[in-house]
């Protein structure tokens, strides 16, 4: 099965401070993954790294076989990458459908001259409008199509922020803890979205989760663990569960 996101000896160095520290894994197509680790550990570092916010130390970073390393965000979006944050960044004053309807690429803009071309290209418009209205069906989300956000809760706009990744079209999706401060019923329910996506639409997924206990029963193909920089271990859910250096580290960390 070929990788669509390769890291090879990532480091991040924030002065005397490393915060990644040769860090090397992949992703595979159709592979739904958890990074994992105590707080500090380096995690949404190495997200910042990989989706280009960042400039990385030394280390490479592949995305569908093609050298990212240097790219800027958008450029590593075209490649077909989309990421999200632990902290969501909607659009607060415009309503969910309108959220959603923002990201998809190759649409006219603002142009007097293109809003004559979307005249006559009614079609793709709709088009959009009706993937929208299917992709917050898919989330369950529908009645809130026409909520402002600034209305919504946590975990309604976790969702919403999701929705509004999956509009881009990415195959491969890094998710910084989607369900952080998310009662547990919407946990759960939001995780399960994301393994239907995985299972149905053979969308990678490369999703940061702080808690170990709770990502260890959701369903992931497999688990990246690390600490205090580096990768700790690699492994199944059950491997992971079974490492006295992932229990040390987490209570370590706790400590």
């Amino acid at each position: 099965m070929s990788s669509v996101l390769k890291v090879t000896d990532l480091t991040k160095d924030f002065g005397g401070l490393r915060a990644v520290d040769n860090v090397s894994f992949d992703v595979k197509k159709g592979e739904f993954v958890g990074l994992i680790g105590p707080n500090g550990c380096g995690k949404t570092t190495t997200f910042n790294c990989i989706s280009g916010l960042l400039d990385n130390t030394k280390g490479d970073v592949e995305v569908f076989g093609e050298d990212a390393t240097k790219l800027r965000p958008d450029q590593i979006q075209k490649l077909g990458l989309t990421r999200t944050f632990q902290h969501t960044r909607l659009w607060r004053e415009m309503t969910t459908i309108e959220n959603l309807l923002i990201p998809p690429r190759n649409q006219y803009g603002t142009n007097p001259f293109h809003a004559i071309l979307t005249y006559f290209n009614r079609d793709e418009e709709n088009a959009r409008v009706a993937k929208a209205y299917k992709t917050l069906a898919e989330l369950e989300i529908t009645h809130m199509a026409h909520n402002l956000t600034s209305e919504l809760s946590g975990g309604q706009s976790k969702l919403v922020d999701i929705g509004r990744s999956l509009m881009g079209e990415p195959e491969l999706l890094l998710l910084d803890e989607p369900v952080a401060g998310v009662a547990g019923p919407l946990a759960e329910k939001i995780f399960n979205n994301l393994r239907k996506f995985v299972s149905e639409k053979q969308i990678s997924i490369l999703v940061i989760e702080h808690n170990m206990n709770f990502i260890l029963r959701r369903g992931v193909d497999r688990i990246i663990v690390m600490d205090q920089g580096r990768v700790l271990m690699q492994g199944t859910p059950n491997e992971v569960k079974d490492s006295k250096e992932v229990i040390e580290a987490y209570l370590g960390g706790a400590g």
